[in-house]
């Protein structure tokens, strides 16, 4: 018991490591950007992000400023790393069953629908009302990174329960930007898309998998969906769903392939020469043959990504959308950074504490052990913190005028700062003592 219970909980904690770190880089990046963009040197950062990349020809171009490149390109990458998860979440994670998936998923919805409702109400100028989306996401690396300052007050089923409400909220972003966020649509390019995307899910079904023929196909896909008028990152979630997440061989058939590899190894003849034998050498390409088989293709493949993604794709994300200018020419529009802000803190705040006690009143779903009622009213505050999804919706949501990408940017940096300050502070408390609710005692 006490094996798969550190199997299963060991993942975890370094996947935790690793986006606490994230979000600490992510902060970095972000007042750096903000220093630099209100610096005398502030066309230099601008010009930067603006510089053209690609090549073209009499038929055919593909030239992007760097700032697209980074949220089209890159980002899709960030957005096939979401798939992965979301995949796995939905097989054999905290969402593969009903009554697993119940609370976080009504939390999830509540702080998807309160934001937006919130925002449609407070927004008068019908101009900004495209970006009703942005207060939808949390971020998960900002808010892990929050919740480890925080170190053992906070119990791991806490941080269980912020990455599946997140995972969800994940979701419902990216169905967003899909259906509300996407151009005229070429239908003829994104059939072809389509086409090459029922292929690979064939492919996966037979459990044939070719990681080289994957690659191929998802530029390919990528291309499409940037020229269709689909946001070519939607194509990394749907490529993601193509990886398959069973393996070849089961992990007893290859630790007994194993045992008979190393024992074939050792009895060939050592004559104290620094190189390996021929015999030794095809054992081990054979090792390598039986450890691929034995790999989860889509485990494997967020384990090669998520370090890539959280340590440079989402810093340099950061840093390159985040420096606003405060001295530009385009006068900010406070109006629209106020209900930002608000739609933020208070819209996630109220929509993931009164849709999970909803729930649990009505019984639709249960409370997990290991933490309180109170402790989730601390998380859901903290949920405000929706920095990297929400800049990328604001991109979106306002692609043709600065001066509200510009103050999206700026409500979206007060709302996240806002609600890291008072959801650290309602967990440190509600963390150090105990909290009666109902009969719902909060001890730590």
């Amino acid at each position: 018991m006490e094996a798969i219970k550190k199997t299963l909980i060991t993942p975890f904690q370094k996947f935790v490591k690793i986006e606490s770190l994230s979000g600490i880089l992510l902060f970095t990046a972000t007042i750096l950007a903000l220093i630099w963009a209100n610096s005398p040197i502030s066309d230099i950062y601008n010009s930067i992000w603006e510089y053209k990349l690609g090549f073209s020809s009499q038929s055919f171009e593909l030239s992007k400023p760097l700032l697209l490149w980074i949220n089209d390109g890159l980002m899709a990458v960030f957005f096939f790393l979401i798939g992965l998860e979301i995949k796995r979440e939905l097989l054999i994670g905290e969402l593969n069953s009903l009554r697993k998936a119940a609370f976080p998923f009504f939390a999830a919805i509540g702080g998807i629908v309160v934001p937006v409702l919130l925002f449609l109400f407070l927004n008068t100028n019908p101009n900004t009302q495209d970006g009703w989306g942005i207060p939808m996401a949390t971020d998960i690396a900002f808010t892990l990174a929050i919740l480890q300052l925080l170190g053992k007050r906070v119990p791991l089923s806490l941080k269980v329960f912020l990455m599946a409400f997140a995972i969800v909220d994940d979701l419902g972003a990216v169905l967003v930007i899909a259906l509300f966020y996407s151009g005229d649509l070429n239908w003829s390019l994104l059939l072809i898309s389509l086409v090459l995307l029922l292929v690979l899910y064939f492919l996966a079904y037979k459990k044939i998998y070719s990681k080289y023929l994957s690659f191929i196909v998802a530029v390919i896909v990528w291309f499409l969906f940037l020229k269709s008028g689909i946001h070519p990152t939607i194509a990394g979630v749907l490529m993601a769903f193509s990886i398959p997440i069973r393996q070849k061989v089961g992990v007893k058939v290859f630790t007994k392939e194993l045992t008979e590899i190393i024992s074939r190894i050792k009895t060939v003849e050592d004559n104290d020469v620094p190189i390996l034998t021929r015999e030794q050498i095809d054992e081990i390409d054979n090792l390598e043959d039986w450890t691929c088989k034995v790999q989860s293709p889509l485990q494997h493949l967020e384990h090669r990504l998520h370090n890539w993604v959280a340590y440079f794709i989402m810093p340099l994300f950061a840093f390159a959308n985040a420096g606003v200018s405060f001295q530009t020419a385009f006068p900010l529009d406070y109006n629209l950074i106020f209900v930002i802000s608000i739609s933020l803190f208070l819209g996630k705040s109220i929509g993931i504490s009164l849709m999970s006690y909803l729930s649990v009143k009505l019984k639709w779903a249960e409370l997990p052990d290991g933490f309180g009622f109170m402790q989730v009213i601390g998380v859901a505050v903290l949920a405000g913190v929706g920095f990297t999804m929400s800049i990328f919706i604001a991109n979106l949501a306002f692609v043709e005028n600065t001066a509200y990408v510009d103050s999206a940017k700026v409500g979206i940096i007060v709302g996240s700062f806002i609600s890291a300050l008072f959801g650290f502070a309602l967990l440190f408390i509600f963390s150090t003592k105990k909290v009666h609710l109902k009969n719902t005692v909060l001890e730590v």
